[in-house]
């Protein structure tokens, strides 16, 4: 393990959060309350939970702000990061619940759900930060993909996202071998 558990868990959510965005090709993610509810359920994010539509923007509001950290150098990230505690308002504080042993929360369970995502997106950073391993965090290496990665491998090899990209990219690779067209495939 390369981080608490806490912490691995809140980074993935919030690189699984960050490529909820449509892209190019992408379509959006998070389009309906329940599309949110599932994306909470998924993740088991705890507390108040309101499905409401002002919920869902602010949720969908909190994306860019957290994919920066993926595109700015260290400063930039603690930047990001002081300026998400501070405008939350974080408040470290050990608790246990769910069958999870003790672990940081820095909101209370009554804050609003973007608010938590945030704030644990920005705890899980400082971690990332203090030991040094922004280069955990990357953008996926499909030239096709712009979906964030966080590589929470032992030797740092994770170059593609969660979204196939790395069985799609192994397979051209393996047809350019052949020398076969990827029509042919088909």
């Amino acid at each position: 393990m390369v981080f608490a558990h806490d912490t691995e868990v809140a980074l993935a959510a919030a690189a699984a959060l960050v490529n909820t965005a449509p892209g190019d090709d992408d379509p959006e993610e998070l389009a309906t309350i329940a599309d949110l509810d599932a994306f909470v359920t998924s993740w088991g994010w705890s507390g108040r939970h309101c499905r409401s539509a002002e919920e869902l923007a602010a949720v969908r509001a909190l994306r860019p702000r957290l994919r920066r950290i993926w595109e700015v150098d260290e400063d930039g990230v603690v930047e990001i990061v002081n300026g998400l505690l501070r405008e939350f308002r974080a408040l470290p504080q050990l608790v246990k619940h769910d069958g999870w042993d003790y672990h940081l929360h820095a909101t209370d369970q009554d804050a609003p759900l973007p608010d938590r995502m945030a704030v644990e997106a920005a705890m899980a950073m400082v971690d990332v930060v203090r030991v040094g391993e922004l280069a955990r965090l990357r953008i996926c290496q499909a030239p096709d993909c712009r979906d964030v990665v966080v590589d929470l491998s032992k030797n740092r090899s994770r170059r593609f996202c969660e979204s196939g990209c790395g069985n799609r990219m192994a397979a051209a690779a393996y047809r350019a071998r052949r020398g076969t067209p990827a029509d042919e495939q088909r």
